[in-house]
This record gives C-alpha cells, sequence and structure tokens, in this order.
C-alpha cells in the first residue's frame, strides 16, 4: 500500500469512528445512530454528496440511506440538491448547530413539557372538582400540592428551554427560586 493510500485509509478510519461518536451522541438523544452518522458525513465532507456516495462511506443500504435522509431533511438538518445535467440528487448538511439543537429543543422538548403540563392540569382540574370525605380531602389536597409541584419544575424546565431556544442564554434565576424554596420531588423528603 503506498503511503497516500495508507494516510487516506487512516484518515477514513478517524472520520468512521467522529462519525460514530456523533451517531451514539444522536442515539443518545433519542434518534437513530444512523441518522448522527449520516449527518456528520455530510457535515464533514462540506459539500453536497450523493446517496450512493454516502451508503459507499458508511456501508449502509440504500433504502437506510434514503429513510435517513428523508428524517433528516425533516429535522432541517440536511438540503437536497441538484446539479445541472446530472439526473443524481445530492444532499449535504446545515452546518448551524445551534439552529439545530434549538429546533430539536424546540419542536420535541417544549412540547414534551406542554404536554405534561396540559396532564397537571388536567388533573389537578379533576381533583378540584371531586367532594370528597373529611380523610380523602386530605388526600386530595396532598396530591394537588405534589401535582403543583411537578408542574413547577415543568415550568422551570420550559422557561429555560424557552431561553436557550430564544434567545440562546438562561436565566437561571427562576431554577434558583426553585431551588431555594426547598421544594422536594425525591423520597424521603417531607412536603
Amino acid at each position: 500500500m503506498s503511503y497516500i493510500a495508507q494516510v487516506d485509509a487512516e484518515d477514513d478510519a478517524l472520520l468512521h469512528e467522529v462519525a460514530d461518536a456523533v451517531g451514539a451522541l444522536m442515539e443518545f438523544w433519542g434518534f437513530k445512530r444512523v441518522m448522527g452518522r449520516v449527518w456528520t458525513t455530510l457535515y464533514l465532507e462540506g459539500e453536497p454528496i450523493s446517496a450512493p456516495q454516502i451508503c459507499e462511506r458508511l456501508d449502509i443500504s440504500a433504502g437506510a440511506a434514503s429513510m435517513t435522509l428523508a428524517e433528516l431533511e425533516h429535522w432541517g438538518v440536511v438540503a437536497r440538491s441538484r446539479r445541472p445535467g446530472d439526473r443524481r440528487e445530492y444532499f449535504e448538511a446545515e452546518t448551524d448547530i445551534w439552529k439545530m439543537v434549538s429546533r430539536v429543543l424546540r419542536e420535541r422538548e417544549l412540547m414534551q413539557i406542554q404536554r405534561a403540563l396540559d396532564v397537571f392540569e388536567r388533573a389537578r382540574a379533576a381533583i378540584s372538582s371531586r367532594k370528597y370525605d373529611v380523610v380523602d380531602a386530605f388526600r386530595a389536597r396532598r396530591k394537588l400540592e405534589r401535582i403543583e409541584k411537578l408542574a413547577d419544575l415543568a415550568r422551570v424546565g420550559k422557561s429555560l428551554l424557552m431561553g436557550i431556544v430564544q434567545q440562546g442564554k438562561v436565566d437561571i434565576g427562576p431554577l434558583m427560586k426553585f431551588a431555594r424554596a426547598g421544594l422536594s420531588l425525591g423520597p424521603g423528603k417531607k412536603s
């Protein structure tokens, strides 16, 4: 093997490691590992490449590449293009990493927190509207207090995420207020 071929092979191996590392991070975040690997390959390339080239570099099937590229397009982290006189489609990675992260936070995490807040509100309203005897009224009040603590925590999380998404910075004041209030959610704590 020539020196150039050896260097190219070593570089390819390193790039695969980088793609695998990003794939593992993406998987940890709840996405498919292959999504991270494909995006990283495109990102590191720095110019549009075709789906067959992606398949070759990552040793994945055309079907896996097609589905993954469609998902990445859905998230706005890959763009599709064509070259004049060429029937093939080419793909290019979004390079603004903050734009990608903020979109995921906005469309996934914030939506999940809002769903939880909606459930907390429905539960609070249902429990509050019922008539209870003395013993059950005490238990219902305790449940309402704890639901409100969960809602407070969710609102703090929502506020932090909104700060990150909208301004790229976080005001930790609400978190500190929450911490100072001594609101415990853990076992073994009286509240």
